[in-house]
């Protein structure tokens, strides 16, 4: 039991359909009718104060409450405007959820912006592409599970959309297939790259001029790397997770990404060890494995925790995961360790297949095996609906426990 009861305010929304009464003792109208006339503003006495609390989307299983101050805030809100290029009065739909991150910082950048936010009751694809064409929508974000929805969407719903749509992904590595497939359908994609303790993206895949000449799988390819710092985050780079020095632009020695500036988070809420733990050596640690390209661009090969270790080789699960997502009958995947007997681990791959579409174990086993190393490939497929959080994100963590019980059952 609290020892001050919240108030809860409740909003009658006449389109609302689903179940359940009244759950506030004041309607939204009555709060909003009881404000002070003589209410005064105070700006916050120091840009460091807190602004909000953000909890990770708990991918991990161990989600924890970061705290966001003001100045972070509101650089963020800048840099997205100034990265993506927005022009005054852009109008934004949102099918990025506002408590993810704050919504990316986007409602603090669409008020900067002096834009339009146009509000989605839920992620359809129908509804989605109804409200771009009769509002004339300029803008949106969201995590690949969103953008795969508009690509597979039927092409009659997309009728009437005669202007550009400029769409934002983050939220997991985007398979370059799906990036492929945006281009096609004739939406100008982003990639973005960031985490919860970063207000979101702090990194952007800036897209160079020369990259046009490039064929489709070519300019994917470009487009799906994590690329380079936010205009106003201070710095990003890979590291040595066990020296701190920064690896070689070679595209090949992995390291761990790293940020430092006022893009950042205050800290962990009440959990000093974990924010100390974040922050060793000066640097947020993001927990992702990548590698820095000659041109400066970082290229995520995985989360440390991700990492498959096969005999004594290191498989990257996010590159088994994107020659999965070339499969035409791939909707969704996610690739973890199970134990074996023989190699200690070996890739587990978790498919959902697209509506109307097949495919068989041995049939993607060696879709991949023709692709890549045969190590690398799955031993196993297990089919099915994956499991994840409300903003689209695989949650890798259940499907760990799941590779374990399938490699107990054989």
């Amino acid at each position: 039991m609290v020892a001050r009861k919240p108030l809860v305010v409740h909003i009658d929304d006449p389109e609302y359909e689903g179940p359940g009464g009244r759950i506030g003792e004041l309607d939204y109208e009555a709060f909003i009718g009881g404000a002070s006339p003589d209410y005064t503003r105070t700006e916050p006495h120091d840009e460091w104060q807190a602004i909000s609390l953000s909890y990770t989307s708990g991918t991990t299983g161990n989600p924890k409450g970061v705290v966001y101050h003001h100045r972070g805030a509101y650089l963020n809100a800048i840099g997205n405007i100034l990265t993506w290029g927005m022009p005054h009065h852009s109008v934004y739909l949102w099918t990025l959820p506002m408590f993810h991150c704050n919504g990316w910082c986007f409602p603090w950048t669409i008020a900067a912006n002096a834009g339009t936010n146009i509000c989605l009751r839920r992620v359809d694809a129908a509804h989605i592409l109804g409200l771009i064409r009769e509002h004339r929508v300029t803008h949106l974000c969201g995590a690949p599970v969103v953008h795969n929805l508009l690509i597979d969407a039927p092409a009659e719903l997309r009728a009437g959309i005669s202007h550009t749509v400029h769409a934002m992904v983050a939220a997991a590595p985007p398979p370059p297939s799906m990036i492929a497939g945006m281009e096609r359908i004739g939406f100008d994609l982003t990639h973005v790259y960031g985490l919860t303790e970063v207000y979101g993206p702090a990194a952007v895949c800036a897209k160079q001029r020369e990259w046009a000449a490039l064929d489709v799988e070519a300019r994917a390819e470009r487009n799906g790397r994590q690329g380079v710092r936010y205009l106003l985050q201070d710095a990003m780079t890979v590291v040595n997770p066990a020296t701190g020095q920064e690896v070689p632009a070679d595209g090949k020695t992995i390291g761990e990404i790293v940020f430092q500036g006022n893009i950042t988070m205050k800290g962990y809420l009440k959990n000093p060890q974990a924010t100390a733990e974040a922050f060793a050596g000066g640097f947020f640690h993001s927990g992702d494995l990548a590698v820095r390209h000659p041109d400066g661009y970082v290229k995520i090969r995985d989360r440390a925790k991700d990492v498959i270790i096969s005999g004594g080789e290191n498989i990257s699960s996010v590159e088994v995961e994107e020659v999965l997502y070339r499969h035409p009958a791939v909707q969704a995947v996610g690739v973890v360790a199970q134990p074996d007997k023989k190699w200690g681990e070996s890739p587990c791959a978790f498919v959902e297949l697209k509506p109307g579409t097949s495919a068989t174990e041995e049939e993607l086993i060696a879709h991949c095996r023709a692709q890549m190393a045969h190590y690398k490939a799955p031993r196993k497929v297990v089919f099915g609906p994956l499991p994840k959080t409300s903003t689209g994100k695989i949650q890798k963590h259940v499907l760990r426990q799941r590779a374990k019980s399938v490699s107990a059952i054989e």
